[in-house]
């Protein structure tokens, strides 16, 4: 199924366009067993602040955010050990709330104003498919005239 361009009718008879619209489809992704200094220098040289961990069969399990790396430079000062030590699975967060791709805009963006992330997974029947940002979604707000609302 094709969701470019889906629209999805709200109760109120208003019809928004999904997620699969605005989401991010060529993600940089991480392995849980990737060092964590690997990890930090990839997001630091692409310019992203987080992205997903996926084990061996290419499955979603956790996420690493900009904040998750902080963690190591806290516990290597806790701790007096040299910082970068560990992997990504140290230091991922593993509960991760996806969205589904036939998901419309608005929907959406209450999600991220009911919960802390500035990012979700966008799964299509539990598959990862790809990654909505809030600033995806600022996008799509743009595109809402206001003869809509």
């Amino acid at each position: 199924m094709n969701f470019k361009g889906a629209k999805v009718e709200q109760s109120n008879g208003i019809q928004y366009e999904t997620i699969a619209d605005y989401m991010a489809k060529d993600l940089i992704t991480f392995t849980p067993d990737m060092e964590i200094a690997e990890a930090i220098d990839i997001m630091l040289k692409k310019r992203i602040s987080g992205g997903p961990v996926l084990n061996e069969k290419r499955e979603l399990v956790g996420m690493l955010s900009e904040k998750d790396c902080l963690k190591v430079l806290v516990q290597s000062s806790y701790h007096n050990i040299p910082s970068g030590k560990g992997t990504v699975k140290d230091y991922m967060s593993t509960n991760v709330k996806t969205l589904e791709m036939d998901m419309d805009v608005v929907s959406c963006a209450n999600e991220f104003l009911t919960t802390y992330f500035r990012r979700f997974p966008v799964t299509q029947n539990g598959v990862l498919k790809g990654q909505i940002s809030r600033r995806d979604i600022m996008r799509a707000a743009q595109k809402i005239k206001s003869t809509t609302w």
